[in-house]
């Protein structure tokens, strides 16, 4: 094949296009050798196949034709230049679909995380104004457990209002229990400063050092969040008998010595 022709030539002859026949001069006479495809050997476009393209080259190389073989050359040339175009295309577009791609995976990034910030926020507010009526209605519940310890009805009267009494406060302890209200636990577990708040510590007989041995108001949780913490005793553990300094049985050594290590 003769690719030995100079860029000039090459590039001038390029900037004509590609149809469905060409006139090639068979010699130096001039007459014309018409190329004519038909319609099968054309693209839809109507431009010369590059399998006919070279059959038309390798006619031309057995004719010696060197004006058909400058032409086909430069046909092909052009069908080299329309390939890089469209692969610079094809490139650009391929460079342009992954910047897309990366765009919507940041924005759909973006708005689950809006998503789920939005979520926790509406879920936090939605916390704050439930523990803030529910702190709100406390009060009410340490007057009907105050009336429940205090009021001792006698009469048959009086033991149908503490009934219908007592029947209001349960119903009103199933509503706070169905928005996930609970008692702080308190009597006989080891003191905790996140939910217990200590007013006193004294001497037990029944519990040991550092666990709740009474409680003087109910704490409550909603959920997983303090409402109000319980306001409780702490136990110190039982009374230590102090022992006699008589014999000095107790420590194993002499009366003097003993006293002394107690100043």
């Amino acid at each position: 094949m003769r690719w030995s022709r100079n860029t000039t030539t090459c590039t001038t002859i390029c900037t004509t296009s590609l149809c469905g026949s060409v006139s090639l001069t068979n010699d130096d006479e001039g007459r014309p050798i018409d190329l004519k495809l038909s319609e099968s050997k054309a693209d839809p476009r109507g431009t010369l196949s590059l399998k006919s393209l070279i059959n038309v080259y390798k006619e031309a190389l057995l004719d010696g034709n060197e004006k058909a073989i400058s032409e086909v050359e430069a046909m092909i040339c052009i069908a080299e230049n329309e390939k890089n175009e469209l692969v610079q295309k094809l490139s650009a577009m391929s460079a342009e679909i992954k910047s897309g791609n990366e765009k919507y995976i940041r924005l759909q990034a973006d708005f689950d995380n809006f998503r789920k910030r939005t979520e926790k926020e509406r879920l936090t507010i939605r916390g704050d104004a439930q523990g803030d009526v529910i702190e709100s209605l406390l009060p009410m519940v340490d007057s009907f457990e105050r009336a429940k310890e205090q009021i001792k009805p006698e009469t048959e009267k009086e033991k149908k209002i503490d009934t219908s009494y007592q029947g209001i406060y349960k119903q009103f302890v199933e509503i706070l229990r169905s928005l996930r209200v609970a008692v702080v636990p308190t009597v006989g577990k080891r003191f905790d400063p996140s939910v217990h708040e200590a007013i006193a510590r004294e001497e037990s007989q029944e519990f040991n050092d550092g666990f709740v041995s009474q409680e003087l108001r109910r704490g409550f949780l909603l959920g997983d969040r303090l409402v109000r913490p319980a306001m409780v005793k702490v136990s110190t553990g039982p009374r230590k008998e102090k022992p006699t300094s008589a014999t000095g049985k107790s420590t194993g050594q002499p009366t003097a010595a003993a006293g002394l290590d107690n100043r």
